[in-house]
């Protein structure tokens, strides 16, 4: 049976790079439906072969639930999902998000206008982006209650330095001789700063935003472990490990990555319509 369940996850495999394959070197591969098809047929071939080694071995749906249940769970469990998602993501994640991004932004330039600012900051940032969330977070929760508005705090300090570093660096990115052009020109701070020095930090801003958007769901989903009302992905993650069902588990996963996955492409959306005169957006 073992030999079986291996042969076909290897047939799986070798029809998924067939399909892939004649699609990626076929005479429309630059196409916008090859592009979208190549990513969806590679995620199905590893769906398929989960299910199918998962059936064939026999493996607990304790230890692995195939593909299959979770997704019959997902569907069955709608309602509930839809209210974990937006306790977790729209109230703690997103609000926290935006919170840290605008405070990170408007430190960034008060630090641009003061070296002080500057040497004394991005140090401090380093040292409290590597603080480890299972400290932090408890900390937020005592301090602000079990409510969402604890993981929105968490949130908060999560981005605020990755954006806060990144923005530093970007506004810091112009070349002398653009500088010299501006003063030439008689411009003050605040008119290079629209009109030369954030529109070229905009790669650097946005690159802080789009690791911000990973970060922003972990944290939120974390923090729930350390405290929590009855609903939520992180609490129904604990509690669904605790009652063995891990397709419960694995559809608070799927949520999770279509959330972050929507949230990155976003971002990544925005990006390409802000900085389209940059070189990483020609094609």
């Amino acid at each position: 049976m073992t030999w079986v369940a291996i042969i076909g996850a290897l047939a799986i495999w070798a029809l998924g790079w067939f399909i892939n394959t004649r699609l990626a070197n076929g005479p429309k591969c630059d196409t916008r439906l090859v592009g979208l098809l190549v990513p969806i047929i590679f995620g199905l071939t590893l769906l398929l072969m989960w299910e199918w080694l998962v059936r064939m071995l026999e493996v607990n749906a304790v230890i692995l639930p195939p593909p299959s249940a979770i997704g019959v769970r997902f569907v069955s469990e709608l309602p509930r999902l839809w209210a974990d998602f937006e306790q977790t993501i729209i109230k703690g994640a997103m609000t926290g998000y935006l919170f840290g991004a605008v405070a990170a932004f408007a430190v960034a330039i008060l630090a641009d206008r003061s070296d002080f600012l500057t040497r004394g900051i991005l140090p401090v940032g380093g040292f409290m982006a590597a603080l480890p969330i299972v400290g932090t977070a408890p900390i937020f929760v005592k301090w602000l209650g079990s409510g969402w508005e604890s993981k929105a705090a968490v949130v908060g300090v999560m981005v605020f330095f990755p954006i806060l570093v990144n923005t530093v660096a970007g506004l810091r990115d112009t070349t002398t001789m653009q500088r010299d052009l501006m003063r030439t020109y008689g411009a003050g701070y605040w008119p290079s700063l629209f009109k030369l020095r954030l529109p070229a930090a905009m790669p650097f801003i946005f690159n802080g935003l789009k690791i911000a958007t990973t970060l922003a769901l972990i944290g939120a989903i974390v923090a729930e472990f350390f405290g929590s009302p009855t609903v939520g992905m992180g609490f129904r993650i604990s509690t669904s490990v605790g009652q063995l069902a891990l397709d419960m588990v694995w559809a608070e996963i799927v949520v999770a990555a279509i959330a972050g996955s929507t949230l990155y492409g976003l971002m990544a959306w925005i990006e390409g319509r802000v900085t389209f005169w940059h070189p990483s957006q020609r094609k």
